[in-house]
Order: structure tokens, then C-alpha cells, then sequence
């Protein structure tokens, strides 16, 4: 067990707007590290506001030199590189049938992984924190003291991420009100942020520079996560859009046929209800046009850059999904005559610990200014 008053509460400290800025370019810029020039050029601050900054960060045990760089009619510029074992956070993804949980460092890099089966549908909200503990205290355990910034859950919405609290999560309705967030913290003592799991891999992916081409970033994408439900995380301009109430992204329940199988929530027709149907008869190019269809509305809303797949059944046979998904969205910027033809679709990195990894990232965040 890990105490939130311990060494660690240095790292958190380290929230200052500068501060993070500068950790974010030295996490970016990888082992080849970069210079106090660079830093004050990228950021906009002064040069003794950067040494200042970084003198801290490299007494903290977060930055370290990485060489010396020739310059142009000046002495070698020094080069500085972030200290990823610095820091850990673990992130844990707790689904219907199963939880995963990683340990990653400060690059998001996994370092352990552990998973288990549960049965969430015969369990109450207790048994949920039971998994959540069970496999997250033996990843916290092996972190050397002061060095845990914390523990991110991520799990089917929909929920308060602000609170931490469950709301009527489908398919769990006595999940209703459930602060998971202050149970898990209350059981690990360590701090505990809870987010959707589609909201945590598409903070993952973007913190992972998912969407970047040969010229710029694609600034807004949609990653659609089909496992045993479906779902959708947003990232617009940069930012993962959550909305008022954490209500963004529930995409699996768009009615698309108003006579359809019941779904779940309680409606008929809904994405999520006919995608899952189609898998559960082995139909997965019914399954991959009917998410089609879903993307499509999507994209018809929003205007997005970058569609994204993920999810384990997705992993299963990603080149049926991405095939099926991009047919329909072709077909869609034929009619339309769209500008640059239609959106690009493509399998999410990370595999089947993407939404677990982007858990750990709702926690790293913290500390290199990347909320979402």
C-alpha cells in the first residue's frame, strides 16, 4: 500500500502551467532529449525561467542530461531527457467479462499487465472494487515508495468523471450512484481518477500522437471501441470531449431502426443492439456495416478528421472492420462529392491493453498537463 502523504506528492505538486509545459516537450522529445533553447523557444518562456524550471525538475529526479548537441557559432548546447522510471501509474480496465490492469512509467510505456475474469452481470458494485483491488494493489506494490502518482479505472459509461460516480451504467442499473472513484481510493490509498473507457484509450491515443501525418495532426478523431458493448471516444481539436455531464461518446445507443432488437437501454434499434447481434451469429461484415452506418453518422455530425477501431472483437478480425466501416463511408463521400474524399479508417494502436494504458494516462495527465 501506497501513502498519498509519501515522496509521491512531490510529482503531483508539479502542476504549474510552466512547469508542465516544459515535462511535456522533454516527454516528447524521447531519449534523444532537448535543449534549454529549444524549451524556451517552444514554450514562449524566458530562458532563466526555463533553467529555473528544469534546475527543479532534475532535483525532483524527473529530467537528466542526455548529451550535448552541437550548435550553430556556439559552445554545445546540453540536451535534457525525462527520467521515465521517475514516476508510474497504473491503469486498470474493468469490462462485462474481465479486468485488465498495467503499470506504466512516465512515456506511458507498460511495465507489467495483469488480467482476470469476472462476471460483472451477478455482481453488485462491491465486487466491482474487489477486481479493481485485486489486481491493481500487486502492480502498486512493486513501485519503489513515492514514486505511484496513482491508479486510473476505466469502465462502460455512463458515469460522472468529474465525481467519480457511476450513474445508470447499461445493462448494471444497481450500479446507480455508486462512488467507485473514493472506494478504490479508500481501499488502495493512492489517488483515483475514473473516466469511460472509450474517453481513457482515445486520451491514450491522442497523448500517443495517434491521427499525426507527414504534414500536421489530424486534431480530431472518433474511436469506436466494439467489444461486449459499443462505444465511441471523442477527440476534438486536441482534447477528449467529455460533455457537460460526461455524456459524450455514448454511441453504441443511436437508433438506427425503430422496429429493431431490444437493446439493452431499453430501446430498440439502437447500433450497439444490432453490431453485437450480428457478431453473436458470426456475421462480422453485417456487424462491420452496421457500425459503418453509426460512423457515418458521426462523421456527418461532427466532421471529423480520423475514425479510428478498436475493442476486442474489433482486434479479432480488424480487417473486416476496417474494410466494412470504410466502405460505407466512401459510399457516403461519393453522394456527398466530400472534399478530399472520405475519412480515413484505421486500427487503433495499443490492442487489447489500449483502454487499460489510456486509463494510466487519466493520471499521468496530471502531471504533463494532458487532462483531455
Amino acid at each position: 500500500m501506497v501513502n498519498r502523504t509519501n515522496g509521491g506528492a512531490n510529482l503531483l505538486a508539479l502542476r504549474g502551467h510552466n512547469a508542465t509545459l516544459v515535462l511535456d516537450l522533454l516527454r516528447g522529445a524521447g531519449e534523444e532529449g532537448i535543449s534549454r533553447l529549444e524549451l524556451a523557444e517552444r514554450t514562449g518562456l524566458t530562458p532563466q525561467a526555463v533553467s529555473k524550471i528544469t534546475a527543479r525538475l532534475r532535483e525532483e529526479g524527473l529530467a537528466a542530461e542526455a548529451g550535448r548537441r552541437a550548435s550553430t557559432g556556439g559552445k554545445p548546447r546540453t540536451v535534457l531527457r525525462l527520467v521515465p522510471e521517475a514516476g508510474h501509474a497504473v491503469g486498470v480496465q474493468l469490462d462485462r467479462d474481465e479486468v485488465r490492469a498495467v503499470l506504466v512509467d512516465l512515456t506511458g510505456r507498460i511495465v507489467a499487465e495483469r488480467r482476470a475474469g469476472v462476471d460483472l452481470g451477478r455482481a453488485g458494485a462491491d465486487a466491482a472494487v474487489d477486481a479493481v483491488v485485486r489486481e491493481a494493489r500487486p502492480l502498486a506494490g512493486g513501485v519503489r515508495a513515492g514514486a505511484l502518482l496513482g491508479v486510473g479505472v476505466a469502465l462502460p459509461g455512463p458515469l460522472d468523471h468529474v465525481r467519480g460516480v457511476l450513474h445508470r451504467v447499461t445493462g448494471f442499473p444497481q450500479w446507480e450512484g455508486f462512488p467507485l472513484r473514493d472506494a478504490v481510493a479508500a481501499r488502495l490509498d493512492v489517488p483515483v481518477v475514473v473516466d469511460k473507457d472509450t474517453n481513457a484509450a482515445a486520451l491514450g491515443l491522442a497523448v500517443a500522437g495517434e491521427g499525426e501525418g507527414p504534414e500536421e495532426a489530424a486534431r480530431s478523431f472518433a474511436y469506436l471501441h466494439l467489444a461486449t458493448g459499443l462505444g465511441a471516444g471523442l477527440v476534438i481539436g486536441g482534447a477528449v470531449h467529455r460533455g457537460a455531464r460526461t455524456g459524450a461518446g455514448e454511441f453504441g445507443h443511436q437508433v438506427i431502426q425503430l422496429d429493431g432488437p431490444r437493446c439493452t437501454c431499453g430501446d430498440r434499434g439502437c447500433v450497439e443492439a444490432l453490431c453485437l447481434a450480428a457478431v453473436a451469429r458470426g456475421d462480422l461484415e453485417e456487424a462491420a456495416r452496421v457500425l459503418g452506418a453509426g460512423a457515418s453518422n458521426l462523421v456527418g455530425l461532427l466532421d471529423i478528421d480520423l475514425v479510428l477501431l478498436g475493442g476486442r472483437t474489433v482486434a479479432a478480425a480488424p480487417d473486416v472492420f476496417v474494410r466494412g466501416v470504410a466502405d460505407v463511408l466512401e459510399a457516403r463521400a461519393r453522394r456527398e462529392g466530400a472534399v478530399g474524399g472520405a475519412v480515413p479508417v484505421r486500427p487503433a494502436r495499443g490492442g487489447a491493453w489500449g483502454v487499460a494504458a489510456g486509463a494510466a494516462q487519466l493520471v499521468l495527465g496530471g502531471v504533463f498537463g494532458r487532462h483531455g
